[in-house]
């Protein structure tokens, strides 16, 4: 039919892509951080990310020509591709292509996302996935309701038992932010979801950070957490601990 969009033509938007090292997935990856998200996650630091105006019009086939510049590298390094964001299952059909493209080249792939559109990824797009990097908030509905300021829990936690009984592998990655996830009530209620999802294989402990302060500022947005302090070594120790008394390997 003339004038139809093939597979790889369909269009995302992408706000920016890097080359990182252990933090996005194993090995070296070519990560694309595409533009739009539902969620206003308080500790987030990058609100430059949150409409997808604020990202480039990009057809899948040209984000896959630039990832094929890197192909060699990343297969050497043993990394692959991490499509962050913003939020990737804003965009699931661009996002499927540019696994299914990755997955063509023999590169590594992983999704990082909060779950909360986990309803958008059908199983062709998870066919394409070899690695899902989940963003727990919290672990109770209210909790989850205030560090997110429009989300819920449940879309998360039903990802979550659909990965697993595709035997997806999953890596939880868990923000610690003083005054905010710390609570220990509330990290013993993510500890438990994460215990209940057999493929989970590690929990991230990531320490809160006021990097993205200038962002806020260059937006005209409040950063809500300018004045919160990032969680000292013993904070961090103590939730680490919490997540291991439940069977889980924590990083």
């Amino acid at each position: 039919m003339t004038g139809a969009t093939t597979p790889t033509r369909v269009p995302g938007s992408v706000h920016s892509f890097d080359i990182s090292t252990g933090v996005d997935g194993p090995g070296t990856r070519f990560v694309a951080f595409l533009a739009g998200c539902p969620l206003r996650c308080q500790y987030c630091h990058s609100p430059d990310t949150w409409q997808r105006r604020n990202g480039r019009t990009t057809g899948a086939d040209d984000l896959l020509t630039e990832i094929r510049r890197y192909e060699r590298f990343l297969k050497v390094a043993g990394g692959g591709v991490t499509l962050s964001g913003g939020e990737p299952l804003l965009q699931p059909a661009f996002t499927r292509e540019v696994l299914r493209g990755c997955r063509e080249m023999g590169l590594h792939t992983a999704l990082d996302t909060s779950g909360f559109l986990g309803h958008r990824a059908d199983d062709d797009l998870l066919d394409a996935v070899d690695l899902v990097l989940l963003d727990i908030k919290s672990g109770t509905p209210a909790a989850y309701r205030t560090v997110t300021r429009t989300g819920r829990l449940a879309p998360t936690v039903r990802f979550a038992h659909r990965l697993a009984d595709r035997g997806t592998p999953i890596w939880v990655r868990f923000v610690l932010v003083p005054g905010l996830t710390d609570d220990p009530a509330d990290v013993d209620a993510v500890a438990a979801i994460a215990a209940g999802v057999p493929t989970i294989e590690r929990v991230e402990v990531l320490p809160f950070h006021r990097l993205g302060a200038p962002k806020y500022a260059a937006l005209g947005l409040p950063f809500p957490l300018a004045d919160t302090p990032p969680p000292d070594a013993a904070l961090q120790e103590r939730v680490r601990g919490q997540f291991r008394a439940h069977g889980l390997t924590v990083c």
